[in-house]
């Protein structure tokens, strides 16, 4: 269950790409709960969109790497509904593969997806939002690979630093009128952790290493944009919001008592 009850988001019009799973799916029900009317993309119609306080999600399909599908979303949104208040710039991901083993167009592939759909999608949104006179918010999902080293996922990591950087960039061009910030999840439990971690016992295993105890939920993420993106948020523009548990022990304590 999202905190949501602390925020206000009645009448107020909520865009999150990938939102029908994972992560985009917690910060939907987070708005949902909040009161927003949310719109979530996805390549694909999902089984099932997210609900909260019974309250649906309304899903339009988009791949959020096709410009002019993402150009005619945008104005379908503002066309229906009459506004945009906030976009959640949340669809992403990259497989595991070794940064030499793969070939160039892998390479661009994450990048596009990483990093230059969440800026197009970021330049359609601000447009609209200028002109609006509440203006807008919009947040970057980035990840805790943008600040370690991302073994498995280079570009990945790339593309997420990118998404820092842009963020910082962005709120100083767009402000006052759109804010732009970042929030980044560490290790997130997701219906996809199994693949990464194996059974509930390596998930377990990961957990043990988090000063929290836990993985992160997708709900956390949503509670953070909640905040985010509300009125008392509202000098964190460019900033990126860090969530990890307490972040990860360092190696070289577990290994300097190795021979104890």
């Amino acid at each position: 269950m999202t905190q949501s009850v602390h925020f206000d988001y009645s009448g107020q019009v909520v865009l999150v790409t990938g939102g029908t799973k994972g992560i985009g799916a917690g910060i939907a029900r987070a708005f949902l709960g909040a009161g927003a009317t949310v719109i979530v993309c996805g390549r694909g119609e999902p089984e099932q969109l997210p609900v909260e306080n019974g309250r649906e999600a309304i899903f339009m399909p988009l791949d959020v790497r096709d410009y002019d599908a993402a150009e005619a979303l945008m104005q379908t949104v503002v066309n229906e509904y009459g506004r945009l208040d906030v976009l959640v710039n949340n669809a992403g991901g990259a497989p595991h593969a070794l940064a030499g083993d793969v070939s160039p167009r892998f390479h661009e592939g994450i990048l596009r997806l990483n990093l230059i759909a969440p800026l197009n999608l970021a330049q359609l949104a601000n447009r609209h939002m200028q002109q609006q006179e509440q203006g807008g918010s919009i947040i970057f999902i980035g990840s805790i690979s943008a600040l370690r080293a991302s073994p498995g996922t280079a570009a990945y990591g790339a593309a997420k630093a990118g998404i820092l950087s842009l963020a910082a960039s962005l709120a100083v061009e767009w402000a006052p009128k759109v804010r732009v910030v970042a929030v980044s999840p560490g290790l997130i439990r997701t219906e996809q952790s199994h693949l990464h971690y194996g059974d509930d016992a390596g998930i377990q295993a990961v957990a043990d290493t988090i000063p929290a105890g836990r993985l992160g939920s997708p709900e956390d993420i949503g509670n953070a944009c909640l905040y985010m993106a509300s009125p008392i948020a509202s000098y964190t523009s460019g900033s990126n919001l860090l969530l990890n548990g307490g972040g990860e022990k360092p190696a070289f304590l577990q290994a300097g008592m190795a021979n104890d």
